[in-house]
């Protein structure tokens, strides 16, 4: 290997032993590149750097719409919008067996549509949920599985805030990345179903009997899911129509969002300030993991690590697709350990470039590149990837976050019945993620469809 391979990938492995040690990967990457940037240029420069960096980052348009759409789940989580979802889909779905547990999964991707992370999905779902389900003699396994399962789907349907993170990293549009998401998630909440249908026909004790509700229960429950109905269509859907770019979107969510809570009278002056508080954590959690991702770039940038490992893989004659596999996986390792966000921030500045380098060069515009697609093509496809394969590392032993998180709300499961009850799902993603990597076209229909 040549000089800046090593020192780069040294510089990793001094930055995963620093998130190992507990310091936050904010810090960790802002320590670890700057004292790379001072090992090369010196001190003064790194200062130079923190004048105008931080500035920098921060002021970009694109970011504002991170707090807003995270005050939205922030808010909708306090007004009950996550409950009526639920209330909803269990009375379609409750006549069906393993019917609580499918309304779960619809339930978490409804609640995903406005909340925009997985970890935040899966934790307001499993408190609004896994009673339900418990009380439904569900078993534990499949009760916590299921929910684990469901809150990956927050990562992935818009509004994803780490799927805004990419966009902006790697400079596309964010709309095509929302519309490019759409078919993908659809694939994951329908291989999510089938494999609740398989495991209650296996283990059907694992799942009560069914029973059927009123048809005066489905008219209520389905009025009552309106209001987050219509944040849904309002917010999406006048962003595939055109009618406003992603940040009025998100602040007309924030007003609708108030609008129901007021109407409603489930939002006071408590809930409001700990959402702002929520929000202002959160963002600011974001906002630094975005400084240290960009020294680590920088410091990445002047070792040439990127072109080193592009040259590198030139020379070697890897195949382009064992590449993106072998790089697949390594998220999904990492998707262990760290949060979506952190991986992202820590893989895409690097490997991006060495992606576009296999695919032909930045101006590749025809399908005779590396991957069979233009650079634009590549950029979506390869962010959806990314996106589900650390959907599959928050559920992965043996530090999957999402099953911790579940796990924690309830006092009669085993950390382990929780993995257990996760691991046809873990597979129904693998599966999925075969199915995106052998048709691109999956996720570049829709926004090539709106492009053109």
């Amino acid at each position: 290997m040549t000089e800046p391979i090593i020192l780069g990938i040294s510089s990793l492995i001094v930055l995963v032993f620093l998130i190992v040690l507990r310091i936050p990967i904010a810090y960790a990457m802002i320590l670890t590149g700057g004292l790379g940037i001072v090992s090369i240029n010196g001190v003064e420069t790194i200062f130079n750097q923190f004048k105008t960096l931080a500035y920098g980052q921060f002021s970009i348009y694109d970011l504002s719409v991170v707090p807003l759409f995270i005050l939205m789940g922030a808010l909708a989580s306090r007004i009950g919008l996550s409950s009526s979802i639920f209330a909803a889909a269990n009375s379609w779905l409750s006549w069906l067996r393993g019917g609580s547990a499918m309304a779960a999964i619809s339930a978490c991707a409804g609640f995903g549509a406005i909340c925009g992370s997985s970890i935040a999905t899966a934790s307001t779902m499993g408190r609004v949920a896994l009673p339900e389900l418990r009380k439904s003699n569900y078993s534990a396994s499949l009760a916590t599985g299921v929910l684990a399962a469901g809150g990956v789907l927050g990562i992935l349907i818009p509004p994803s805030i780490v799927l805004i993170i990419y966009a902006i990293i790697v400079e596309v549009n964010i709309v095509s990345m929302f519309a490019a998401a759409l078919l993908p998630a659809l694939l994951a909440i329908g291989l999510f179903l089938l494999t609740i249908a398989v495991f209650v026909t296996v283990y059907p004790h694992a799942a009560p009997q069914t029973y059927k509700t009123s048809k005066e229960e489905r008219i209520r429950a389905t009025i009552g899911v309106l209001p987050a109905a219509s944040v849904f269509i309002v917010v999406l859907g006048g962003l595939y129509a055109g009618l406003f770019n992603p940040t009025p979107a998100a602040s007309l969510g924030v007003c609708l969002v108030l609008l129901i809570g007021y109407i409603n009278q489930k939002l006071n002056l408590k809930e409001m300030k700990e959402a702002f508080l929520e929000t202002a954590s959160m963002s600011g959690m974001i906002y630094l993991i975005l400084l240290g991702a960009e020294l680590m770039k920088i410091y990445m940038s002047r070792i040439g690590l990127p072109q080193a490992i592009a040259d590198w893989i030139l020379a070697a004659g890897f195949e382009p697709m064992t590449v993106l596999i072998a790089l697949l996986i390594g998220m999904i390792l990492l998707g262990c350990l760290l949060d979506s966000l952190s991986i992202i921030l820590l893989i895409v500045p690097f490997f991006w470039p060495v992606l576009v380098e296999l695919n032909g060069g930045v101006n590749v515009s025809s399908e005779m590149a590396g991957f069979g697609m233009t650079t634009n093509d590549l950029k979506i496809w390869f962010g959806i990837l990314a996106l589900v394969v650390v959907e599959v590392g928050l559920i992965t032993p043996p530090v999957g976050m999402n099953v911790f998180v579940i796990s924690s709300l309830t006092d009669d499961c085993d950390i382990a019945d929780t993995f257990k009850g996760v691991t046809p799902f873990f597979f129904a993603e693998i599966i999925r993620i075969f199915v995106l990597i052998s048709l691109p076209f999956l996720a570049l229909w829709l926004p090539n469809i709106s492009s053109g």
